[in-house]
């Protein structure tokens, strides 16, 4: 094929380099350039000498380049983000978001669904008369997911549902059946070290109000527990669901243990506050040798409880919603700019314990 001479092409590819320079202070390696140029590492090496040449870029330091003109300002997208509740991960998320959208010159407009049905779908109102170009909605309630899908599916504004899926949204979250069977794994292993692998109860801490992805996190606890333990086939498995706060969810397991006799228990939560209540629960009656537990998501708290000496909290698997903001800016993107994007994009995880904690989160001390 004939090339077209109405340009020169070594100028066009100088321009993707410069325009790989996202702020003005932005200092980038070869290798970040060869990433966001997608041009093979010997043609943009070579044109980072040409524009060092030519007084457009410098290098600073050892294998880092900045650029001397001002970066190319991406449209403006207007986003959305429904905040779920003022939890310590949804903070996480919020802080993540709000950061990664200052760089990419993006209006981020957030609101609080305040673990409230009813407050999602005013927000959802309030999304689409705010005109954003998508939504990312973190709400709980798996009864009016529908609704709210269907709000912004009429606006014609796309959708990223955060943890929870929505009917026709863009699911970002957990695999929850396979982080749920990483913890059960580790609740089997410890038991097998420490009680000669012998259980007298299960007891999970669930959130039927989420519906049933979230639930496949304690499916997840079940089949890791059966693939570490023969004797769970004889195991009796207790159900109890995990609705609210820490003052909730510790009453709930107060009732609990007063209706039974001591035993040894291994406990499945849902996520780290019911994981931190069922263990206080069990301290104050004066059984905490009786039981052990697994949680989700390393919240603070829970890291916190991993320092302490003899914790019965042998582990909670972390999501690092710190991550979040650049992962969602950047699917949001593709979203919006019509690039092909998955269904679902699930985030790492990682078992956070006792004895791995410093090294995970040495910011924490």
């Amino acid at each position: 094929m004939e090339r077209d001479r109405s340009y020169a092409h070594s100028v066009v590819r100088a321009c993707e380099v410069l325009k790989g320079f996202r702020r003005e202070d932005e200092a980038l390696s070869l290798a970040d350039l060869v990433e966001r140029t997608k041009l093979s590492k010997t043609t943009v090496f070579r044109l980072i000498q040409s524009l060092i040449r030519g007084g457009v870029m410098d290098r600073v330091g050892k294998g880092l380049y900045i650029a001397r003109v001002q970066p190319v300002t991406r449209h403006k997208f207007r986003l959305g983000f429904a905040a779920q509740t003022d939890s310590e991960f949804c903070r996480e998320v919020t802080a993540g978001l709000e950061r990664v959208a200052a760089r990419e010159h993006i209006h981020l407009v957030v609101v609080n669904n305040r673990y409230s049905p009813r407050e999602a779908l005013r927000n959802a109102d309030l999304l689409i008369r705010e005109r954003v170009d998508l939504v990312l909605e973190y709400q709980t309630y798996e009864r009016v997911a529908p609704i709210i899908a269907s709000k912004f599916l009429e606006a014609n504004i796309p959708v990223i549902a955060i943890e929870i899926p929505h009917p026709g949204a863009t699911y970002f979250g957990a695999n929850n059946y396979q982080a749920g069977l990483i913890a059960g794994r580790a609740l089997g292993k410890w038991t097998k070290e420490h009680w000669e692998g012998k259980t007298e109860q299960v007891l999970l801490l669930e959130l039927p109000i989420a519906g049933p992805l979230p639930q496949l996190r304690v499916t997840g606890v079940v089949d890791g527990l059966r693939n570490e333990l023969a004797s769970m086939a004889n195991t009796p498995v207790v159900h109890l669901d995990g609705k609210g706060d820490f003052e909730q969810i510790l009453d709930v397991m107060r009732r609990f243990i007063r209706r039974s006799p001591p035993k040894r228990t291994l406990i499945g939560a849902v996520n780290d506050t019911c994981a931190l209540a069922a263990l206080r629960a069990f301290e104050e009656a004066g059984r905490g040798e009786f039981c052990a537990v697994v949680g989700q998501n390393a919240i603070r708290d829970a890291r916190r409880e991993l320092h302490r000496p003899g914790t019965r909290l042998i582990g909670t698997v972390a999501y690092f919603p710190e991550r979040y903001g650049d992962e969602l800016i950047s699917l949001s993107l593709s979203i919006l700019q019509k690039k092909l994007s998955p269904s679902a994009v699930f985030v790492k995880h990682q078992l956070v314990t006792p004895k791995n904690v410093r090294l995970i989160y040495p910011l924490d001390e």
